[in-house]
């Protein structure tokens, strides 16, 4: 009897100008996705984080709850000039901003998705990036909390007609994180004042346990911070970011990583071995390892266990950007915004680079929840062209490319990583298709295609070369004209060229003048 493959499928949200649609995702049977759900106008669609839920923005006053096995509308809700609307983690509650027209009517509302009745509401003046969504819940709704002035209040995640159910007091805090998975305890950051420094406490969550914090850390030259939880909720990273940098090195200001655990075991700053700014740090998916990306370019990738112990060093490169997979098993680094675009991919467990791409101008990338591909995306309106959805492998091999004339969003439907089978006999399941990759007409990339290191069981990483400006690529080859030395090994500019063929010409010029000299003085 054969066995049925319970995992579930992969689905790809793309929200273009005429609406959203929703994609059956890879591996594709013919090399092309199928739609799942036709395309539908809106402003806007997210996924609640379980999957379970996705809220579509149709208009300015319309929001719309669907189920996302079913595709089903499970209710609409009417809400005059919305400007933001979130799912709660479980899909349970909807939280929507609308723009404050008078100070006496409630423009934050939380309500209840399966009944549609307002369950909290209250004004809410503005918002912010860090600020919202204002309620914020564990990953199982147990516990739900808002930052207010100076104090942190909680709720009763299951009835919220009690209101504030117990108050934490900190004057001054200006920003906090639940943890997720628990929720058991959360982190605030208190900005500092009049000579005293920032800092970010952390505290138990329980009523009765927030007399003091369990974990604490102070910082001089502190402006904000990002505030980052494990699974599990046993430890907390904090990448410290400054404005201005005492040290004149960098225009963008100073950063740097610091990490407190929960139980007072670890309080102080990540030991990062160069110089620069901390571009990105993460989690892996059990929680006791984390990844950092470091320094003046070419930055520095290091995995650090719980206890801040290095556990592998990835080299450097033009990074800026990591992502971890679901399954814990597989790395990616890459150098996205202002840099080229370059993918690193590694297996982490076996300690050994998979193989090395480009994915130029991406805006937006993630692993999907098996594990097994990666996805990048260019959209506006960061960027008005090139827009489209790539595809890779776990090693770097582009498996599936699409343009769009305009995209605005594109992202994986979550899924918990433990739905899928083992991570190993995915990837063989998946090398084992032979799927031919079409391209459009003029939309085929050589820096799409994985280099031939792909191949290589190990290959050692090559040291990226220096950036150099467009104006000096034709400045080099001069130079070397003019002082020697070895050339450009790129072909010189229409300047440099013609520029060359004048002082030639000036040199025989100059050789011939000589010599009818030296003949008429003999």
């Amino acid at each position: 009897m054969a066995v049925v493959d319970s995992s579930p499928s992969l689905e790809i949200l793309a929200r273009e100008p005429e609406g959203f649609s929703i994609w059956s995702g890879p591996p594709f049977s013919d090399g092309q996705p199928k739609a799942k759900f036709e395309r539908v106008p809106c402003t806007s669609a997210k996924y609640s984080e379980d999957g379970s839920r996705f809220l579509v923005i149709k208009s300015d006053t319309t929001v719309c709850i669907y189920d996302s096995h079913s595709s089903i509308e499970i209710r609409s809700f009417e809400v005059p000039h919305v400007l933001a609307a979130v799912l709660s983690p479980r899909g349970t509650y909807l939280q929507s901003f609308q723009m404050p027209l008078t100070s006496k009517e409630n423009n934050l509302i939380l309500w209840n998705c399966d009944t549609g009745a307002p369950v909290y509401q209250q004004f809410k003046k503005g918002m912010s990036k860090t600020t919202w969504p204002l309620v914020q819940f564990s990953s199982d709704e147990a516990v739900a909390c808002r930052l207010a002035t100076n104090e942190i209040q909680f709720f009763d995640a299951e009835d919220f007609s009690k209101g504030i159910i117990y108050r934490l007091r900190l004057p001054g805090v200006a920003a906090m994180e639940l943890s997720k998975t628990t929720g058991s305890h959360i982190a605030a950051f208190v900005a500092g004042s009049k000579g005293i420094p920032a800092s970010v406490q952390i505290f138990a969550s329980g009523k009765d346990a927030q007399s003091q914090p369990v974990a604490r850390r102070s910082f001089f030259r502190c402006d904000t911070v990002q505030l980052r939880w494990n699974y599990g909720s046993t430890g907390l990273l904090i990448v410290v970011q400054s404005d201005v940098d005492k040290t004149n090195q960098s225009y963008y200001g100073e950063s740097k990583l610091a990490y407190l655990t929960t139980d007072g075991s670890y309080e102080g700053l990540v030991t990062l071995r160069k110089e620069g700014p901390v571009h990105d740090v993460q989690w892996s998916s059990k929680g006791s390892e984390f990844v950092v990306v470091y320094g003046f370019m070419p930055a520095r990738a290091t995995v650090f266990d719980k206890k801040c112990n290095r556990l592998l060093e990835l080299g450097e490169g033009p990074y800026n950007t990591v992502r971890w997979n679901p399954k814990g098993k597989f790395l990616c680094l890459a150098g996205f915004g202002n840099l080229s675009g370059d993918m690193v991919f590694w297996d982490y467990e076996a300690k050994k680079q998979l193989g090395t791409t480009k994915a130029e101008l991406s805006v937006t990338s993630e692993w999907s929840p098996d594990g097994r591909f990666f996805m990048t995306a260019t959209t506006a309106p960061r960027l008005q062209v090139d827009n489209g959805i790539k595809i890779f492998h776990h090693n770097g091999s582009l498996y599936f490319k699409k343009m769009f004339a305009k995209l605005y969003q594109a992202d994986w439907k979550p899924e918990a990583p433990e739905r899928f089978g083992d991570i190993v006999d995915l990837v063989q399941s998946t090398s084992s298709l032979n799927i031919n990759e079409t391209k459009p007409q003029g939309q085929g990339s050589k820096s799409s295609q994985p280099s031939s290191r792909s191949t290589m069981a190990n290959p050692p990483a090559q040291k990226p070369a220096a950036y150099r400006p467009p104006h000096a690529k034709a400045a080099a080859a001069v130079q070397a004209e003019l002082f020697g030395g070895a050339g450009s090994s790129e072909e010189m500019s229409k300047n440099a060229s013609r520029n060359k063929k004048r002082r030639d010409k000036q040199r025989e010029k100059k050789a011939a003048e000589a010599a009818g000299a030296a003949s008429n003085g003999s």
